[in-house]
């Protein structure tokens, strides 16, 4: 299996005033081509710097990074910028929509940041229509749920056809069945050959992985295959009336 994300004694230290602040202490772990995995830890354990480190949103300290064979610790901002661009879709817990323009326009918007021109509306609308929203491209935030506002997001993430889609706390604002609906969404890329990397707090949520990562203090407190893991059925609600 090919190693997708290789981690290795990785550190990170924020000076904040004359304080020195370690939020990771040495991490070292590897990340599969075509895995689905949760992050894991309390609020301060170091996983949102670990995500934002392997989403190419910030630099260690010290240690190696490799993705996908590069050393990301060599690249210089913009290269960083383009891998972002290219190789992961990133979704988050408030949706990050822009509020007066429509799902279809939102979707777009990475090819538009990455100079892709030609067929950006065909490639949007093929990316809604994987998540069920073909029938609501033409609706603004406003005017969706808080179910659809998150499935817009991730189309977004998947239009530029990335290796790793980074998933923030992507149910923390949903009711527990659209939170289902969504990890569903979420699974069944993961069964298309896409990279999962899921952060949250919730147990429940870290279920639909095939393995958890604990972070605590800084360091890998755990890592363990799901045994039980739970599984979303295909089909169902589109999310068309879930609550907000």
């Amino acid at each position: 299996m090919h190693d997708l994300i290789t981690v290795k004694d990785l550190t990170k230290v924020y000076t904040m005033g004359d304080v020195e602040v370690h939020a990771l202490h040495g991490v070292s772990l590897t990340i599969h081509q075509g895995e689905m995995v949760a992050i894991m830890g309390p609020s301060g354990s170091g996983k949102s710097t670990l995500m934002n480190i392997i989403g190419c949103l910030d630099q260690p300290t010290g240690g190696t990074y490799q993705l996908d064979g590069v050393n990301v610790a060599d690249l210089s901002d913009n290269q960083l910028a383009s891998i972002r661009n290219q190789k992961i879709g990133f979704v988050f817990q408030q949706y990050m929509l822009l509020q007066r323009t429509s799902a279809l326009r939102n979707v777009e918007l990475p090819m538009l940041y990455g100079g892709k021109g030609g067929n950006r509306r065909e490639r949007a609308q093929a990316a809604l229509a994987a998540v069920g929203m073909a029938e609501r491209m033409h609706h603004k935030p406003n005017e969706l749920s808080g179910g659809q506002q998150q499935r817009v997001a991730i189309a977004r993430a998947l239009v530029n056809e990335p290796r790793i889609i980074m998933a923030d706390e992507p149910t923390g604002a949903l009711d527990t069945r659209t939170g289902e609906e969504i990890m569903g969404i979420f699974q069944k890329l993961n069964r298309d050959g896409i990279t999962i990397i899921l952060v949250t707090h919730e147990h429940d949520v870290a279920q639909h992985a095939e393995r958890i990562i604990s972070v605590r203090d800084g360091v890998i407190a755990g890592d363990e295959p799901v045994k039980a893991r739970t599984i979303v059925p295909q089909g169902g609600s589109q999310g068309g009336q879930s609550p907000p």
